[in-house]
């Protein structure tokens, strides 16, 4: 659908007719030829039997998160085509004396699903242009699967997987773990939705920096020989291991960090978006295909009105304040992150601060526990007011800037457990039949759509227009 009007004489093009012509890239799908059987065993509730495909920093660390959930899941296969990658790690933990357990190891996907036959779940930490391969055979092989994001490096890819989930009826969570963070679950159901703390949504602002770091290179005994990489899809070892900066393999910062970020504004604004407009470039990787730097508006359309949501990731600098989401609003705005030192309540000026804590929505609010004073103020004490602040000799401000707000901070924390734990938890617990996914293929499917989208625009250099069939697989 084109929204343009007929009177711009520079009429967009739309995210459709973008997608069709972008297809020569690749899709990097393989559909799996064998049809879909029932699981060998039934679930038994306190011994999953689970597989690791792909064994790079992002396998460690849901590996990592896995251990800590203890021994109802069994880590059962280990699968990477670079097994140097799995011996070290090995030997890390050994000379750490950590208990991981028996497992096999293979080199190549198809042949551990073959020769695994009692699996349950199968964890996919490949990178993007395999996740669709990898995630329908997977399924097909009657395995329940939860797939790392972002779902695909393509809408095509992404589609197939939820076509192959509908088919085979297994699970398929894709890991945008903050859905699964209480943190962010209390800021949606309570603070958001329940309450209504920030009023009416008007703006989104999110980021994720980073310096500039030089690539990573291997030493040249390790490295995977050149038959092998072409056998799995890569030119060379450099694009190997460098994959997420090429666009065969995956879609670069933008879909490495923005697709956490961006899924939070579709989910938290209980929509998708309507448009996109964004600039980047490759500034400064000479060599790279994907922008390093990248600037994105989207328009929502909600039942409260209209919300313009920014997005930018940066590789140039790491000084940018760290990586959140900032939903504002005419009541109050909340900036919040998977680190929790980021995240924070700011109570507008204007908010409704009737006299007494019974009227007051914000008193009210902390007297229930919902938010919290952060700058040393006894329980209940009334804020400050918009006048006091002004005139305080520490909040002095010119009459064309906003006066210090009040700050709260949010009362929910992860505790000791890790930023990916919750989601495999909510996984795990619904192959137990026990929970409903949090981020089923569905759901991931709308963001994946909108987090290339931008990718999309940055190349078209105009704006694009989505149609509400553009989000359904």
């Amino acid at each position: 659908m084109n929204n343009t009007p007929q009177s711009d004489p520079k009429k967009p093009i739309t995210r459709r007719t973008f997608v069709s012509t972008a297809s020569a890239l690749g899709t990097g799908i393989v559909l799996s030829s064998t049809p879909a059987k029932s699981l060998t065993r039934p679930i038994k509730k306190d011994e999953l039997n689970i597989a690791i495909v792909g064994f790079g920093s992002q396998g460690k660390v849901l590996v990592d998160s896995i251990y800590k959930i203890g021994p109802s899941v069994r880590i059962k296969a280990v699968c990477d085509i670079w097994p140097y990658k799995i011996k070290k790690w090995l030997s890390k933990m050994r000379g750490k004396k950590v208990q991981i357990g028996e497992f096999n190891t293979y080199q190549d996907f198809h042949k551990m699903l073959d020769h695994e036959r009692d699996l349950d779940c199968v964890i996919i930490a490949s990178p993007d242009f395999v996740h669709a391969e990898h995630t329908n055979a997977a399924l097909r092989a009657g395995c329940h699967v939860y797939c790392e994001k972002l779902m695909s490096n393509t809408v095509e890819g992404a589609r197939s997987m939820v076509q192959t989930q509908r088919e085979t009826g297994k699970l398929l969570q894709i890991g945008h773990q903050r859905r699964s963070n209480p943190r962010y679950q209390f800021i949606k159901d309570t603070l958001i939705d329940q309450v209504s703390l920030c009023g009416q949504i008007t703006a989104v602002n999110g980021q994720w920096n980073r310096a500039v770091t030089a690539d990573i290179k291997s030493s040249p005994g390790i490295a995977l020989d050149e038959t092998t990489l072409n056998r799995y899809g890569y030119r060379n070892m450099h694009e190997f291991e460098n994959w997420r900066w090429y666009k065969r393999y995956g879609g670069g910062p933008l879909s490495d960090l923005g697709a956490h970020q961006i899924d939070i504004y579709n989910w938290f604004l209980g929509n998708n978006p309507k448009s996109v407009i964004a600039e980047g470039g490759v500034d400064f990787y000479p060599g790279h295909e994907w922008y390093d730097n990248v600037m994105v508006v989207y328009r929502f359309d909600t039942n409260q009105g209209t919300t313009r949501a920014f997005y930018q990731v940066q590789t140039t600098t790491s000084a940018g304040g760290g990586y959140y989401e900032y939903f504002m609003g005419t009541e109050g705005a909340i900036r919040v992150s998977e680190n929790h030192k980021y995240s924070r309540i700011f109570q507008e000026a204007l908010a409704s601060t009737e006299e007494g804590a019974n009227q007051n929505p914000w008193i009210k609010w902390q007297k229930q526990g919902l938010i919290v004073r952060n700058d040393g103020t006894k329980s209940w004490e009334k804020p400050k007011s918009l006048q006091q602040l002004t005139s305080s000799s520490t909040a002095k401000v010119d009459s064309r800037e906003t006066a210090p707000l009040v700050e709260w901070n949010i009362p929910i924390t992860l505790g000791n457990k890790s930023i990916h734990q919750c989601h495999l938890e909510n996984f795990f617990d619904a192959v137990r039949g026990e929970a409903t996914l949090n981020c089923p293929a569905d759901v991931a499917f709308a963001s994946t759509v909108t987090v290339l989208a931008a990718n999309e625009a940055v190349a078209a250099e105009k704006k694009l227009y989505f149609s509400p069939q553009d989000f359904i697989a």
